[in-house]
């Protein structure tokens, strides 16, 4: 009788929001649908994908490169989670996703938006600097139901040729981080084009609000590069420029660079990046 009151007291804390405190945080450029991609082409990597996310059992995911039925198609594959994006080029369904997923069962929506990283970044398609595509950021407000704190989550991707749209494009994250978060811990994620070296990284890094899971991690996993090109860059030369990126309120407990193929086959041209991360007492 003992045993069953303790145990019936140990779940109703549990429901009561004394569940753990860590989440899974995946970041993942998912590779446009190119037709030109032959046996890598999206239409064999879309399972490989859902199954990755759901086996590594992501709370939050980042996404980068999703075109609209790209789209579509996760959101099948994945359907214990919400989700959040327009597409880059008219804010609706033209042109690349930065989408955001969360787990329905864990997280509600409390607000949404995206903005163009730009000197217009309320002006749909528009393009920066010297970018040479239009990018995006793509934020959500949630409230974990496991504690009742809530987080900002912010995804994007900077540009791949200007070098001023990506040092602006991170001035304007960071500006836009610090009128949205609140008190809230923050979590950025995405394809940032730039190798941890560089003026980009420590242009996020600067003022302390951010750090890199993979740098910060008590425990890594996995290589110390992200992309591959569907292996056609030599391993010594394979850049990190994806990142999982974490502050105020947030540790960072284990950080992976999941491997590029699954089954056989790619996921991506990227490696996926996980991070374990855990709210701070």
């Amino acid at each position: 009788m003992k045993k069953l009151f303790f145990l019936l007291m140990l779940a109703g804390a549990v429901s009561c929001g004394k569940a753990p405190q860590e989440l899974t945080v995946m970041t993942m450029n998912v590779r446009y649908d190119n037709p030109e991609d032959g046996e890598n082409n999206w239409r064999f990597r879309r399972e490989r994908v859902g199954r990755l996310i759901r086996e590594q059992q992501v709370d939050l995911l980042g996404t980068q490169e999703v075109l609209s039925n790209q789209y579509d198609d996760l959101r099948a594959e994945l359907p214990a989670y919400a989700s959040v994006g327009v597409g880059r080029e008219d804010g609706a369904r033209a042109g690349e996703f930065n989408a955001i997923f969360y787990r329905t069962e864990r997280f509600d929506l409390l607000d949404s938006g995206t903005f163009w990283l730009s000197e217009t970044p309320e002006v749909a398609g528009s393009k920066g600097w010297d970018a040479a595509c239009e990018r995006i950021a793509t934020w959500v407000i949630l409230r974990d139901g496991t504690n009742g704190r809530e987080l900002l989550f912010v995804n994007t991707h900077l540009d791949h040729m200007g070098e001023q749209a990506r040092r602006e494009g991170v001035t304007l994250l960071l500006d836009r981080i610090a009128a949205l978060r609140g008190d809230r811990p923050v979590i950025l994620t995405g394809d940032f084009n730039a190798d941890p070296s560089s003026t980009v990284i420590a242009h996020v890094l600067e003022d302390g609000t951010l750090r890199s899971a993979w740098d910060a991690a008590a425990v890594r996993h996995g290589a110390g590069w992200s992309f591959a090109d569907f292996g056609q860059i030599p391993v010594g030369e394979r850049p990190l420029i994806d990142y999982v990126f974490f502050g105020g309120g947030f540790e960072a407990d284990e950080c992976t660079i999941l491997p590029d193929t699954l089954g056989g086959g790619y996921v991506s041209d990227h490696a996926p990046v996980r991070a374990l991360l855990r709210y701070a007492e």
